[in-house]
């Protein structure tokens, strides 16, 4: 790891573990943190859970493993540029989307639905909810233990309400601190690497075309030069080549950015990053107006389209059917999933709802079969 600049976040002077354990000999904390991440149950499932198209309809569309692979990419690169800390930065990218539910934002947002009386579902409480209590893998102590700054940067978004219930890993949404960087950055890399593979895939898809594409600056400026400059390549080829100098752009432009703001800010420590009245990781405005413009896009072409509204209006059913059927229940469904006796209703919908976020899409179909029949 390269050396770390004075506002970057640092083992050494860390807000620490829930519970306190020895150094590791051969890694650093940040290190730990990942392994831990990549050895749990659910970092494995992702692989088998999609970001707009179902699993099984194309091995070759983005999964939630495969996004949070290239999220990670993204940011190490951005991190290494930056000085900042390209462990925890990886360790928050693997992380980030470890309590997203089957089918991807329909699953999510119909288990919200589901919730709507019991609390709510939101992935990003729900990765929090995963690494600090339901990874069940170590003797001495629940969850997986991790570092603050690693949890920090995994809940992106939290709720007053929420916040309040979370102690001291709440308490910069009370007092409207900032994150670390290291945590802003894996938030911004989401979001690059999510419109770079949604394009992607909804081109492979069929349903997003050049001549579409081509109205969306960000990506037309890039395409019109591909074309002219190599005429004769495939289509897949221009595609990944267009995709790959957008994201560079977009990448370089954030970098620019970030490091103008940091200096013109002068963080001199990680308090500093914490107290400041802005984000200091930020695209400039017009890269910024540009990615906003590609998101509508992407909003009214592709996750509006039919063929998608399809698959979310099965999915949300599925889901719907799946809460149900075990809310009905009072007795033992299966080893993963039993009530115990006099278990109140939010508990029981907390408990129904941590194991079906926990699913894979394929797991979920076959398990809305079986409660069909």
């Amino acid at each position: 790891m390269s050396s770390l600049a004075c506002y970057a976040a640092n083992e050494n002077i860390s807000r620490g573990r829930e519970k306190t354990e020895s150094k590791p000999k051969f890694r650093d904390e940040f290190q730990r943190d990942r392994d831990r991440i990549i050895h749990s149950a659910s970092f494995r499932r992702l692989v088998y859970k999609t970001q707009v198209f179902v699993n099984h309809e194309g091995d070759f569309y983005r999964t939630r493993l495969t996004h949070s692979l290239e999220v990670s990419q993204i940011a190490r690169t951005i991190a290494a540029s930056l000085g900042l800390n390209e462990t925890l930065v990886e360790s928050i990218a693997l992380a980030h989307d470890l309590g997203h539910t089957p089918f991807g934002h329909a699953g999510q947002d119909e288990l919200n639905h589901c919730m709507s009386e019991f609390g709510g579902f939101e992935h990003n409480l729900q990765s929090l909810r995963i690494v600090d209590h339901l990874e069940k893998r170590y003797a001495e102590f629940k969850g997986l233990n991790l570092m603050y700054e690693t949890r920090e940067g995994i809940l992106k978004h939290c709720s007053k309400r929420n916040a309040k219930k979370l102690g001291k890993i709440g308490e910069r949404f009370l007092n409207r601190n900032q994150p670390s960087l290291e945590a802003q950055l894996a938030d911004i890399a989401d979001a690059i690497s999510y419109n770079h593979h949604d394009i992607d895939d909804g081109y492979r898809a069929g349903i997003l075309s050049f001549n579409q594409l081509s109205e969306i600056n960000l990506f037309g400026k890039f395409l019109f030069k591909i074309k002219k400059e190599y005429p004769q390549i495939p289509d897949n080829q221009v595609m990944h080549e267009t995709l790959r100098r957008m994201v560079s752009f977009v990448i370089g432009d954030l970098i620019d950015n970030s490091k103008y703001l940091i200096d013109e800010h002068n963080p001199k420590n990680i308090d500093d990053v914490r107290n400041a009245s802005i984000n200091f990781i930020q695209l400039s405005e017009q890269t910024e107006r540009e990615h906003r413009e590609l998101k509508l896009f992407l909003r009214s072409y592709l996750y509006k389209n039919e063929v998608v509204e399809k698959m979310t209006k099965k999915a949300k059913i599925m889901i719907r059917t799946l809460f149900d059927s075990y809310m009905s229940e009072d007795v033992k469904i299966n080893d993963n999933l039993d009530f115990e006796k006099g278990l109140d209703s939010t508990k029981k919908a907390r408990k129904i709802a941590d194991y079906i976020a926990g699913m894979t899409d394929r797991f979920a179909i076959s398990e809305y079969n079986r409660l069909s029949c």
